[in-house]
């Protein structure tokens, strides 16, 4: 008849235990899952009781715990209620599970200040609400209801927060939630990741089965700095073009994405494909002039010397944004005229006041650049600030035809490719020290944005590290400060190198 009974008290009760008060010794638990009851108010004797489960009965009504002063934990799942927390609360209850129930709505739970864990999954509920007392609540899942926001939550402590499975279309209402740790939204109707923003303990996100479209919705999560795992599966997004690799480079701090974990290999290859290490974007120009020389007929170049034990000279002064190195690049030519000849790059940039094509670059269309890059025209190419630039075959060969070096300057990025050549050039640094007065050269010469000023001076920074960093990489650094005696240092190695 589904009236509960003392016999079948006595069987569900178990862990003997000291009570509450300390004076006695009781059953502390009790186990009634499964029995069919529907009436269990003989329970309102066992005061002593801690943890009380009676999931998958019929009860409707849990009067009988207001007579439970001590209960800590409660399971009543899978019943017929239609409210909750319909008695008396007993002063430390921490946890309870009311999922599977016929619960249509939230009261208020200020009497509950105590509760840390509150499961109200496949309900009918259609807001939160009542838990602004709950100043203990760190678990709280409702998930399978008829939510259609977020809200409710303001300045809770909640670290599990689990509302899948119901009709959310945005991610509001968590500013609040600053130890938020697990989040599951999945199977909702969300588009955007907008208000994830600056949970900086958020570890786990759920967002399977939603309507998020587009990449650069992660930029709402790059930043959360203990982001572990994402699940984005059955979302369109991951119908876009290298989804897999973009997003691991975007939240490389991930370590599981669409329940797959990922590989350091995997973050290799999406770090090398987005933002490659310089030396990988120099292997990589190297390994496409080779494959496109290739195809070009073959003939022996002016630059292959009778010796195989000698390779043909060539001089390279490398350096940031104008800071001196064109100019020092066409007075070594004039001072060695005998034994240099300027190979000027062909770039896609315009040309600044005062440059001359063929004499400091060859200006070319992007168009063509690309032309030259797929005949198999250019020694080595990169890119810096936008804009291509590339030293080409016949650049050199032609002042090797004339039987001298080529002496040319270009940035770190043309002289690591020009590195994985078989070229053996001599590198000689110039930086400017005094990046103050550096600075200052860059304003006045009125040709660049100030954004194109900090790149440059930032640069120096790095220019000093990669030396540092790549002994051996420089054969000589030159201080640019003066002009003059960067000349003098310059032209001094320069005769120690040519043995005058």
């Amino acid at each position: 008849d589904g009236v509960l009974d003392e016999d079948t008290v006595a069987e569900g009760l178990h862990k003997l235990g000291r009570s509450a008060p300390g004076i006695e010794y009781v059953y502390l638990n009790l186990s009634l899952s499964g029995r069919e009851l529907s009436d269990i108010n003989i329970l309102s004797k066992y005061i002593h009781l801690q943890k009380l489960e009676i999931s998958y009965n019929k009860i409707n009504d849990l009067s009988c715990i207001s007579h439970m002063p001590y209960l800590l934990e409660l399971n009543a799942s899978n019943n017929e209620l239609t409210t909750y927390f319909s008695f008396k609360p007993p002063k430390n209850l921490k946890e309870v599970d009311f999922s599977y129930n016929q619960i249509p709505k939230m009261q208020d739970l200020s009497a509950y200040q105590s509760l840390t864990k509150l499961l109200l999954d496949f309900n009918n509920i259609e807001e939160i609400r009542g838990l602004e007392k709950c100043h203990s609540l760190t678990h709280l899942s409702l998930s399978h209801n008829r939510l259609v926001a977020i809200s409710g939550l303001e300045n809770l402590p909640i670290r599990i927060l689990n509302l899948s499975s119901n009709q959310i279309e945005k991610i509001t209402g968590l500013d609040s939630l600053k130890t938020l740790q697990k989040l599951d939204l999945s199977r909702n109707k969300i588009t955007s990741l907008q208000g994830l923003e600056e949970h900086d303990l958020l570890e786990v996100i759920n967002l399977e089965d939603n309507q998020v479209a587009e990449l650069h919705e992660l930029e709402c999560i790059e930043e959360l700095p203990l982001l572990r795992v994402l699940n984005l599966l059955k979302n369109p997004v991951q119908e876009q073009a290298d989804y897999w690799l973009s997003v691991i480079f975007t939240l490389l701090q991930l370590t599981e994405l669409d329940l797959r974990k990922i590989s350091v290999e995997e973050k290799v290859a999406a770090v090398n494909k987005y933002d490659p290490p310089p030396e990988v974007v120099a292997a990589r120009d190297h390994m496409t002039q080779v494959m496109y020389s290739m195809l070009q007929p073959q003939r022996i170049l002016d630059s292959t010397l009778p010796s195989l034990d000698a390779a043909y000279p060539m001089l390279v002064l490398v350096g940031p944004l104008a800071c001196g190195k064109r100019e020092l690049t066409h007075k070594v030519c004039r001072q060695f005229s005998n034994f240099f000849s300027y190979g000027p790059c062909h770039t896609t940039r315009a040309a600044y006041f005062g440059e001359e094509n063929r004499l400091d670059y060859y200006f070319v269309s992007q168009e063509a650049f690309d032309k030259m890059v797929n005949t198999g025209k250019f020694i080595a190419t990169y890119k810096y600030s936008g804009y291509y630039y590339g030293l080409g075959r016949e650049t050199v060969e032609s002042v090797a035809r004339e039987g001298l070096a080529t002496c040319v300057h270009l940035e770190a990025e043309g002289a690591r490719s020009l590195k994985n050549t078989y070229f053996k050039p001599r590198y000689i640094l110039l930086v400017p020290m005094n990046k103050e007065k550096y600075e200052g050269h860059l304003r006045r010469k009125g040709l660049f944005s100030r954004p194109e000023i900090e790149e440059a001076v930032s640069r120096v920074d790095m220019y000093i590290k990669m030396n540092q960093d790549i002994p051996g990489f420089f054969d000589a650094v030159v201080n640019t400060d003066d002009m003059d005696e960067a000349f003098t240092e310059l032209s001094f190695l320069i005769k120690a190198y040519l043995g005058l």
